[in-house]
């Protein structure tokens, strides 16, 4: 390991999803959902106090599925002035019709405008930047791009997403995150490669090491920066934001626009154009309710939801690492197959837990709120709180992970009395 790392740790190399063992037992859910010592790295913003919550506030019951106002394109991906090898791409993709970003920003994009982007997740902004910054790089309109983002799950998103739109074009990128080899990033960058996706603490970590020169990046995407903010990444992004050229094409998204965001948007950009293209409220189409629970029989009420036929597909949040790995080995020994995510797993191992979840190798992650961001995950059927969330952003983030695609959704939050 490298003397200037501090983020790829050597970690226990727990499996990343767990089925039944031999040991016969039961749990009785004591002490279950105890916040304990955290192993993980360290915190990069202030613990938040837990927040006291009425149980009225989880409580919501949906009438009827919210419909969506109908978007009309006013541009086919083939009226875009981009390279005919990037309209192949898209084609392969399977898109057909731009989402509404898409059908705003493309254009904008592709004039080099910098542009302010309101939006959440599920909207189509990752191909409404990467198309035309692939262009842009084609027609040498820039040099490198930089993607930043909060969580490493969005930056392996946005790498998977790119490898779609950059393919025939001889463009190489890297992923520089927390929990793969380091060496192996710094290898790469070394290559020069045309784009670079990471997180604000590796990426600052890089540069402070003289491996990657940020002024050399001629176009910038801020990604989620309320998520960014929320996670405690303000210092790193105004470090890595006064490294950049002052001559850039700047991109900037996020769902929410507050008083320090405005100020992290007023370092960054130049003359911006706005887009807002906010869809419907997350919880909108989940029905919310709450359970009564004691900490006897926390683990009883939840092993008796999770045998019901339509909890089909299930994220199950808990307040800690080593409260989401005990609650894990009490699901195990009561037969369950469960995948586990958290900050203390490797990237390779959480890497292994979305897709088996995904793919539906198992019904149940575990999770703690670094998977409630920016992850989008097809047909879960249940979210349920075992602990608390911190705030009421965090409960909205968890329970938007239902829901989807046009789907009413169910939460369910524990209340111990």
């Amino acid at each position: 390991m490298s003397r200037y790392d501090n983020s790829d740790r050597k970690q226990d190399q727990k499996p990343f999803f767990s089925g039944p063992s031999d040991r016969p037992g039961r749990f009785d859910g004591r002490g279950a959902s105890r916040p304990g010592r955290s192993f993980g790295p360290p915190r990069r913003g202030p613990s938040r106090p837990v927040k006291k919550f009425n149980p009225s506030d989880f409580i919501k019951k949906v009438e009827k599925q919210a419909a969506s106002a109908v978007y009309v394109p006013k541009h086919a991906f083939t009226d875009f002035l981009i390279e005919e090898q990037i309209k192949k791409n898209i084609i392969k993709r399977g898109y057909t019709a731009p989402t509404p970003i898409q059908d705003q920003a493309i254009p904008l994009l592709l004039e080099g405008k910098d542009l302010i982007g309101t939006a959440n997740t599920g909207t189509g902004k990752t191909a409404a930047f990467l198309i035309p910054l692939v262009n842009n790089l084609l027609t040498k309109k820039t040099s490198r791009v930089l993607i930043i983002t909060p969580t490493r799950e969005l930056a392996a998103q946005i790498q998977s997403e790119l490898n779609f739109f950059k393919e025939n074009t001889g463009f190489t990128s890297v992923l520089c995150i927390g929990g793969l080899n380091i060496n192996y990033q710094i290898d790469r960058l070394r290559q020069d490669p045309e784009f670079v996706i990471g997180t604000p603490g590796r990426l600052k970590d890089l540069e402070q090491n003289r491996f990657l020169q940020l002024h050399k990046y001629t176009s910038i995407v801020l990604d989620e920066v309320d998520t960014m903010l929320d996670m405690g990444f303000i210092i790193d992004m105004k470090y890595i934001i006064s490294k950049l050229p002052q001559n850039r094409h700047s991109l900037f998204f996020s769902a929410t626009i507050s008083r320090e965001i405005k100020d992290v948007m007023d370092r960054f950009l130049r003359n911006p154009i706005s887009i807002s293209v906010k869809t419907r409220e997350a919880a909108e189409n989940v029905n919310q309710d709450v359970i009564q629970v004691t900490a006897t029989n926390k683990i009883d009420v939840l092993h008796d939801l999770l045998i019901k036929p339509e909890f089909t597909k299930v994220i199950i949040f808990v307040r800690t690492k080593r409260a989401t790995d005990r609650l894990a080995r009490n699901l195990k020994e009561r037969g369950f197959f469960v995948a586990i995510m958290h900050g203390d797993k490797t990237q390779q191992q959480r890497k292994k837990a979305l897709a088996a979840f995904k793919e539906n190798e198992v019904k149940i992650l575990l999770a703690t709120d670094v998977v409630a961001r920016g992850i989008d995950i097809d047909d879960v059927s249940h979210v349920i709180n075992f602990d608390m969330p911190q705030s009421h952003e965090d409960y909205i983030h968890r329970i938007g992970r239902t829901g989807r695609a046009n789907k009413i959704g169910q939460a369910l939050t524990f209340i111990e009395s």
